[in-house]
Formats: C-alpha cells, structure tokens, sequence
C-alpha cells in the first residue's frame, strides 16, 4: 500500500553571490538559480527583493560588503558556494590618485572579501563548500592607469592561493576566475576613460563567465577547478560592428 502523502522535500543547496544585481553576479545569479537557493548580495534592499521575486528560491543578502559584520550571517549555518562577484574600477595614474580611490579599491575588492569569507568559513566547511572569487586579466599584469584596480587583483589572487592551502584540509574548495573584458557597465566606464567606442558584442558576454562559474560548482568532490583565464576571442561575431 503506498501512501498518497507528498515526500519530503530535498532543500536545495545555497549560494551566496556578491554584486548580483548586475552584471556578472547577476548572471551568476541566471546560471545558479536552476540548482540552488540564492542568497542574492547588493546594497538595494528593494532592488534585490524584486530580483528574488524572478527566481524560484531566492532571498537578498541586503548588506554593504564594506561593513558586513557576524550579526549580517548569523542565519547562514551551511553554505554549498560563495561567489565574490562586487567589484570597483577606478583608473589613473599613480601620480594622479589620491589615496580615497586607493583605499575604496581595496576596501571593496579585497578587504571585504576576506572578511565576508573569513565570517562564512564555518558555514562553509559544514558544507563542504566553495568559494569563487571573480577576479580578471588583471589579476596578472598590470600597465598604464591600472595600477589601483590591477593591485587589488594581484591581492585578491595571493588571498585565494593561501585560502586554497588553508582551507583543503577543511573540505572547502577555492576556485579563482580571471576574465578578460566583460560586457558590462564597468566596460562601458573604462571604455569611456579610455576615450573609446564601447561596442558590447565585441567583449566576453556574462553569461559565458556565468557558465565558468557552472563548471565549477558542479565539479565532483575529488576535483577542483583552482583558477580559469577567459579572454575575448578576437573573433568577428554577429553583432559586432
């Protein structure tokens, strides 16, 4: 005889993604929102809320990333994956930036992503999770005007490294991305710097960087995809002009 009762429900595994109100995060947010609970990180309560509401199980993560604090988890017992997706440009000379545009890039590109990580590790490691961190090109050269935006890079690469060794034995897995030029409204500000037409068709799509993010969050326990370069093809598409 079988019971005409519903069976439990299996809870869907939790990502918390940094930034998901545009852009790359919110493509993240796309790709995961088929396999996961999404605890959807900006600043814009509201924004974030009617963003949840486009998904199937989703809530916002309404906090600064700047000034998050224990109190802001406190509800987060168990966390599958961790995207770090909130970022800052600015550019310009060293001999032209004062240190406020210094102390915001690292504020928000590096500081805040050690410190949300450092508040998640034990949800984390209940979990046996994973931490991805959307880094870029930059994260190994550096040139002309990005000596603040490629630093913070080349800060937040040498944070996952040492996350990565620390936190192996621990079960936690640490996956670093490193894009080229992503279509996006950061694309459309250094374009505008550089005195450029911006032509989004012919830059890396979010959704590519999204599918990036895929790979490695379905990666079976016994592998890890550690660090990822994705550059622009050069290839002529349609669209493009």
């Amino acid at each position: 005889m079988t019971s005409s009762s519903p069976l439990p429900r299996t809870p869907l595994p939790t990502a918390l993604i940094t930034g998901a109100s545009r852009g790359i995060g919110r493509a993240i947010a796309d790709e995961l929102a088929t396999t996961h609970h999404l605890l959807l990180g900006g600043r814009d309560r509201s924004e974030l809320e009617a963003l949840a509401s486009s998904y199937p199980s989703a809530e916002p993560f309404a906090v600064d990333v700047r000034q998050v604090a224990e109190a802001d988890v406190a509800g987060i017992e168990s966390l599958d994956v961790l995207v770090h997706s909130a970022g800052v440009l600015r550019m310009g000379a060293v001999a032209d930036l004062d240190d406020d545009a210094w102390r915001e890039s690292f504020e928000i590109n590096v500081f805040a992503v050690a410190r949300l990580t450092r508040l998640l590790l034990p949800a984390l490691r209940r979990a046996g999770g994973q931490v991805i961190a959307i880094n870029s090109g930059s994260g190994f050269t550096s040139g002309s005007s990005s000596a603040v935006y490629s630093g913070t890079k080349f800060a937040l690469r040498a944070l996952t490294d040492a996350l990565r060794e620390e936190e192996r034995p621990h079960g936690v897995r640490v996956c670093s991305i490193h894009p080229g030029r992503v279509a996006t409204d950061m694309q459309r500000e250094l374009h505008e710097y550089e005195g450029k037409d911006y032509n989004p068709g012919a830059w890396i799509q979010p959704e590519q960087v999204a599918k990036t993010v895929r790979l490695a969050v379905d990666a079976s326990r016994e592998a890890a995809v550690e660090s990822l370069n994705i550059r622009p093809s050069g290839i002529r598409t349609a669209g493009m002009a």
